[in-house]
Formats: structure tokens, sequence, C-alpha cells
């Protein structure tokens, strides 16, 4: 009877344990995913694009004008488009855009957004790090590449 009872709790406990799913990918090993898969999204659509020193590519459509020094209390009013690399859109500005502080963004766009100033024009690939990360958001998946374009309205310290 013991032996039954030990046989059936350790086939029990491989059960339990191959129904647990690990999600954590090494933050380094998804970096190097990400920008492999912005390497060739740009390649396959024929994009050229610079990539930043954070490791984010970006591709300036207008670099506006002004001189501001951006910081997290910067408020940015920007019309925007965010899809997926599959072309899906999880976000856009309507009609009227919008302002927020830049701390109040993701990373990507804090790194991306002072590239460029007011009236400037703006795609970002950003990596999943400086997006919504293992977690997601929404309709993001976890570890999603975002693609951005951004027009910047309006830039106020």
């Amino acid at each position: 009877m013991k032996t039954h009872l030990l046989l059936f709790t350790m086939i029990l406990m491989l059960g339990f344990s191959s129904c647990l799913k690990d999600d954590y990918v090494d933050p380094a090993i998804q970096s190097q995913k990400d920008d492999a898969t912005i390497v060739k999204f740009l390649s396959d659509n024929k994009i050229s694009a610079i990539k930043h020193t954070s490791g984010l590519y970006y591709q300036i459509i207008q670099s506006g004008s002004g001189n501001i020094t951006y910081s997290p209390n910067t408020t940015v009013t920007a019309n925007y488009t965010g899809r997926l690399l599959t072309g899906q859109v999880f976000d856009k500005s309507n009609a009227q855009p919008l302002s927020f502080k830049l701390g109040q963004v993701i990373v990507g766009w804090q790194i991306g957004v002072p590239i460029i100033q007011k009236g400037g024009k703006i795609r970002l690939f950003i990596p999943s790090g400086y997006g919504y990360g293992p977690q997601g958001s929404g309709p993001i998946p976890p570890n999603s590449v975002l693609d951005f374009d951004i027009e910047l309205v309006d830039v106020q310290n």
C-alpha cells in the first residue's frame, strides 16, 4: 500500500509540476531576441533606421524646431499610433492630440521623443524591455516589440 501511495504521489507531483508555466525570460536574452526581431522587420520592410545607444531604433521623419531640454516633467502633446510588428494597432490618438508628462509614459518614449523637437515626427521601434516587458498590457502580448509613429504638436517645460 505504501508503495502505491508513494508512486501515486510522485505521479501527481510530476503532473502538477508540468502544469506550472515558467514565464521568466532573462532580460539580456530577451533584449537580443528583440534586437534580432527589429533588424529583421526593418530589413523585410526596407526601412532605414538608426540604432540608439539604448537599443531602441528610430527613424526621423521630420526633426522639428526648438531647443527644449527634456525632463520627466516636460509636457508633450502628440498625435501617435502604436502598433505591434504585425501591424495591429493597439493605441492611437484620434482627432485630438494627447498631452502628458514625459516621465509618465513608457521608457521607449522617454528615450525616443527627446530625439526630436516640437513639430517633429519620428518612428520608434521599441524593444519590449522599454515597452511593457514580460507582463504585456491589454492587447499587447508579453515581450512585444512596439512600433510607434509620433508627431510632436507641442513641447513645454
